[in-house]
């Protein structure tokens, strides 16, 4: 069987390690702010720029032998922002998968000043990226982390640079009560006052915005990307309303690249949050991530990409044999054509055990 490559519309990449052993925090998070605070801002916070090497090239390895062909970043790495952005695109390019990637500007550890750096991030890769399967975007974090003053910037960077934003909107109910605290409806409506999402931005998540919100999204050409594996594990909800737009692609926040998986969860969450959904509309999904990129990257090159599935056993999925990217194998028979798996599994966790000590002494 052969199809087109899966496109991962919204990931973090920097999580690429999370699988090789990350600690698990005793007691258990109490909710979703607590899982930040204690697990992927502690996380982020610890990475270095050997570790984030290592979390790219596992996390993109690992991407293309499940079938993805493109990744949609949102990095965030608070003790290394220069250069990060290189980092993950060095590893895209050295392994072959297609990548849109941004720096995350929050003002969380280190308020305008870091903002100001992570915005500088993404102005710098986007003006120097030569990469020919990458391109850059403005990152926002999360409306909750930023200032109106870092919301204005964003905007003005967006529009000098002509590209698109990616931020966190409505992941929890945090998002929206902060933005009610500072006068606005919602964090949609902050980031459309300030002229901060131009015609192809990504919003991810919006669990918590209502039918109409969404609709004006759509109606403005902004994507919505949904992560139902993340959704469950934070328990933060369904994104019930995204119904209500046609312009819905489907991402992991950071699980490995496996779409597949991530449509079966959509699928098994949808049966009960939304049952009048028909199963193909979901499925549509994956097709929108396609077309997201594509604004991007064109209509031809997204063409050009292949997935060959070998023959499945019993009732698992069959297996990813051949995967092209922009005309280019680089994955056949199942393996790597441009780099080694267990070369950079081993790297990886050399890299995680370090990480964590790092993680924990924070």
């Amino acid at each position: 069987m052969i199809g087109p490559g899966f496109v991962n519309a919204h990931t973090h990449v920097y999580s690429g390690l999370a699988p090789f052993g990350m600690p698990v925090p005793e007691p258990p998070p109490r909710d979703f702010l607590d899982i930040l605070g204690r697990v992927w801002w502690r996380l982020d916070r610890a990475l270095d720029e050997r570790a984030l090497r290592a979390a790219a090239r596992w996390y993109a390895a690992d991407a293309l032998l499940r079938g993805t062909t493109t990744l949609v970043d949102h990095h965030e790495s608070p003790a290394f922002v220069e250069g990060s952005l290189d980092v993950i695109a060095d590893a895209c390019q050295e392994l072959g998968i297609r990548a849109l990637v941004c720096y995350g500007a929050t003002e969380r550890n280190g308020g305008r000043e870091e903002a100001r750096r992570g915005l500088a991030e993404c102005a710098r890769f986007v003006r120097d990226n030569r990469r020919p399967h990458v391109r850059g975007m403005v990152g926002l974090h999360a409306s909750f982390t930023v200032s109106h003053e870092t919301l204005e910037e964003a905007a003005s960077l967006a529009a000098d640079l002509e590209v698109a934003t990616h931020v966190h909107v409505a992941e929890d109910l945090a998002d929206v009560e902060d933005a009610h605290r500072r006068g606005a409806s919602g964090p949609l409506a902050r980031l459309f006052a300030v002229g901060a999402l131009p015609p192809g931005s990504i919003l991810a998540h919006g669990v918590h915005l209502e039918a109409g919100q969404v609709r004006d999204a759509e109606a403005n050409r902004l994507w919505f990307v949904q992560n139902p594996r993340s959704n469950r594990a934070n328990r933060v909800g369904y994104a019930c309303s995204l119904v209500a737009s046609g312009r819905v692609a489907l991402g992991t926040d950071g699980f490995p690249s496996d779409m597949r998986e991530e449509l079966d969860v959509l699928r098994d969450l949808a049966s009960w949050h939304e049952p009048g959904t028909p199963p193909g509309a979901l499925a549509e999904r994956l097709d929108a991530g396609r077309a997201l990129v594509a604004e991007h990257f064109g209509d031809v090159e997204m063409a050009s990409d292949v997935v060959e599935f070998g023959a499945s056993r019993d009732d698992a999925q069959p297996p990813v044999a051949r995967v092209v990217v922009a005309g280019h194998a680089v994955v056949r028979d199942g393996r790597l054509l441009r780099g080694d798996l267990a070369e950079i599994r081993a790297r990886a966790r050399e890299e995680a055990a370090r990480l964590w000590t790092r993680m924990e002494a924070l």
